[in-house]
């Protein structure tokens, strides 16, 4: 075999040249145009990239806290209560048969032998900017206050705030009048529930919820078989409420009342 001398001289001046070039100056990598080159001699340092632009952070919706309470009405709020019932006449169309006076309200609903939730009983809910500041009414022997706190999504105008304040910067919002009845299916006490009535202000926030599961938890407590109410056919509304609620809607009854002219022709005993 022969060795092309030529080729290894050549080869060996190449390598030599190579390693001098080597001891004199250092090689430096670095990228360009996305490709590794080695460059001699020391280079400039890149200025460091700026931090990355934070992301805007993601704000809560702005709310308004509003502090409410469900309480055992007592005497001295039978004026609020008439005007309510009124308001409540007027929304289910039934003003020609309104004829409440305060005087009667106090006089049946407040009677100093009926004891709450064995006769007529009524919810209060009240409304506050602020925390409720202890009062009597927290040592009710019968009772004793559901405080809650909400937050509104958007903030409540109240026109009638001045008329409905019940305290300083208290509000009376709305009202549940129920009593007992009894049930020889279940053999058990119930509740029936004769009215539930929220300000138009304060409708589609809760509030009427709160007033019937008020009553459904003492029904809990107090062993009862149900709790009853009737609705309006034409209250789609409140129809679909209660049904969220769990409460199921007997199509097959009917309600029968004898009531005005009618009632009283039993007033002589006649059969």
């Amino acid at each position: 075999m022969e060795i092309d001398l030529e080729v290894i001289e050549t080869n060996f001046l190449l390598v030599c040249l190579s390693s001098s070039i080597y001891k004199k100056k250092p090689l430096t990598r670095t990228h360009e145009n996305q490709k590794h080159s080695f460059i001699t001699g020391p280079q400039p340092m890149a200025a460091a990239a700026p931090p990355p632009t934070p992301e805007p952070a993601t704000s809560l919706p702005e709310t308004t806290p509003i502090f409410t309470r469900i309480r055992l009405a007592t005497p001295s709020d039978v004026p609020h209560i008439h005007k309510l019932i009124h308001q409540m006449a007027v929304f289910e169309r039934l003003t020609h048969l309104f004829s409440a006076t305060e005087s009667s309200l106090a006089a049946t609903l407040f009677s100093p032998t009926t004891q709450p939730f064995h006769s007529f009983t009524i919810f209060l809910l009240e409304a506050s900017p602020n925390p409720f500041a202890v009062s009597t009414l927290d040592s009710n022997p019968f009772f004793t206050p559901l405080t809650k706190l909400v937050n509104l999504r958007v903030p409540l105008e109240d026109p009638e705030r001045e008329t409905f304040k019940s305290m300083d910067d208290v509000t009376v919002v709305g009202f549940v009048l129920f009593f007992p009845n009894y049930s020889t299916v279940l053999g058990k006490p119930g509740f029936y529930v004769e009215d539930l009535f929220v300000r138009e202000c304060y409708r589609r926030k809760g509030f009427g919820r709160m007033l019937l599961s008020a009553v459904a938890r003492h029904a809990v407590k107090m062993g009862c078989g149900r709790v009853e109410w009737v609705v309006h056919d034409w209250n789609v509304n409140a129809i679909r409420f209660y049904e969220e609620m769990g409460a199921d809607i007997l199509n097959e009854w009917r309600i029968c009342r004898l009531t005005g002219e009618a009632l009283q022709t039993y007033d002589g005993g006649a059969d």
